[in-house]
Parts: structure tokens; C-alpha cells; sequence
């Protein structure tokens, strides 16, 4: 079982993750603290789940390879290696930049297999935070591997926020501040398969573990970052989840 009382997040620097409450959360984030990500089990994240990029890709879905707009999830794993957290800093690889995709992440909380969509949320521990980060390419049924899975490429957190304190997780606000630039807003309600259905349709080819994380899909239009930026990003009143991001070579650890 992976069970989430209230906000469950992981201090730089200390042994175990502390289940408090939000106004301790928000006391402890006050004072600057880095966060580890929240959670250590596999995070999986979801392509082609909105509405807007299907849309964007228009008659290319009825083209070679593809033929077809998918009938299934198009599921890619982030390794261990790219697991990061609150503060992170991240490096970005090459002039092409960062894309910051923001992304609702499901938590689960005990071992799902071909669950039902009706009963999928009793198997939701909890909602994290996650930006789902990869230098901008145009694949699309076949994720790259060094595009989506390089160190420090999935952060998450501050917290996994308890399914209690989420009343309706496909009608979420999302937004992406970048510090100097416009903010990119989107919302989870524009997902083609809701949180119930995407745990439905994907338990029923894999089985699911406790602290497992699914993502809802990164938003169609996520802003591409350069070294040297910095970036928070936040869904509905949630604590906003903040990165760095700095040029290779740049030394990795405490914040400049």
C-alpha cells in the first residue's frame, strides 16, 4: 500500500517523507527548502491524451506510420535517473531547449490490474505535481529515449496531495510560469481519457504498483525554456512546484 493522510513530501536531506498538513507544508516551502521528488516508484507518462495536440497534428494521424489516431494510451516510462524535485535544477542539453510540460500525477495506492473506470479512484492514493520535461522533437507513437529521459527530466512534487482534498481531478487548472515571460495556462479537462478511464484502459494490458505514478498527459503548447531560466509550475491553489534551469557544465547542488 502507498497511503497518502494529508500532503506527503520529502525534505532535502532527511531520511523519510513527512505526511503533514498544508499549512506545515507551506511553512516548510516558505523557508526555500529542496525537495526530493515525493514518490520512487515508476512514473509513466501519457502521449497523445489532449484534445488540442491531436488537433494540431490534424491529417498526419491518417498518414504512414500512424494510419490512425491511437486506440489505446501511448505510454512512455521515466527512469529512475530523471527523477527530481522541488528546486531542481535542471540542465538543458542544447540550443534546442527544454519543453516544461506539465502534467497531473496519479499516484496509486495499491496494486491495480484490470480495474474498472467506476472503481478506478478507490485505487488513487493521492495527485502530485509533474513536469514532464524533454527537448523538443516531433515523434510521436515512439518516444526517444535520450529526448524524454535524461537526468533530473521528470520533477515532481513539492507534495502528493491526499485524493481527499481532490474533488474533481479532470477539471484542474494548470499553468506554467516562466520568471520574464507570459504564462502558458491549460486545464486537465481537456484530456481524452479522464483519470478513470486512462487507469482503466491501461490496467487492462499492465498491472499497476503501490507509489506507481501515471500521467495525465502533457497540455498541447508547452513552453520551451532556455538556460537560465526559471520556471513554477502549478495546478489549481496547489503549492507550485519550481526549477532552475542551467547551461551543461553549469555545477549541479544548492540553488545559485
Amino acid at each position: 500500500m502507498f497511503s497518502v493522510a494529508d500532503h506527503l513530501l520529502h525534505v532535502e536531506g532527511e531520511a523519510l517523507p513527512r505526511d503533514v498538513s498544508a499549512a506545515a507544508m507551506g511553512g516548510l516551502l516558505a523557508t526555500g527548502a529542496r525537495c526530493r521528488a515525493p514518490v520512487s516508484g515508476a512514473v509513466y507518462g501519457t502521449l497523445l491524451n489532449d484534445r488540442h495536440a491531436l488537433e494540431a497534428l490534424g491529417d498526419a494521424m491518417n498518414a504512414l506510420p500512424y494510419k490512425a489516431p491511437p486506440r489505446a494510451p501511448v505510454l512512455y516510462l521515466k527512469p529512475r535517473n530523471t527523477l527530481a524535485g522541488h528546486h531542481a535544477r535542471v540542465v538543458v542539453p542544447g540550443s534546442e531547449g527544454v519543453e516544461v510540460g506539465a502534467s497531473l500525477g496519479v499516484v496509486i495506492g495499491r496494486t491495480a490490474a484490470r480495474v474498472s473506470a467506476h472503481e478506478a479512484f478507490d485505487y488513487v492514493a493521492g495527485y502530485t505535481l509533474v513536469a514532464d520535461l524533454s527537448v523538443p522533437h516531433a515523434s510521436v507513437y515512439r518516444p526517444s529515449v535520450r529526448f524524454r529521459a535524461r537526468d533530473s527530466f521528470c520533477v515532481v512534487g513539492p507534495a502528493v496531495v491526499a485524493r481527499r482534498h481532490v474533488a474533481d481531478p479532470d477539471r484542474l487548472a494548470i499553468t506554467v510560469n516562466v520568471e520574464g515571460g507570459a504564462a502558458f495556462h491549460a486545464t486537465t479537462a481537456t484530456s481524452v481519457r479522464g483519470v478513470a478511464q486512462l487507469l482503466a484502459d491501461v490496467t487492462d494490458f499492465m498491472t499497476l504498483a503501490p507509489g506507481d505514478v501515471i500521467t495525465l498527459g502533457v497540455p498541447h503548447g508547452a513552453p520551451v525554456v532556455q538556460a537560465g531560466a526559471r520556471a513554477a509550475i502549478s495546478i489549481g491553489d496547489w503549492a507550485p512546484l519550481e526549477i532552475e534551469f542551467v547551461a551543461a557544465g553549469v555545477a549541479q547542488g544548492a540553488r545559485a
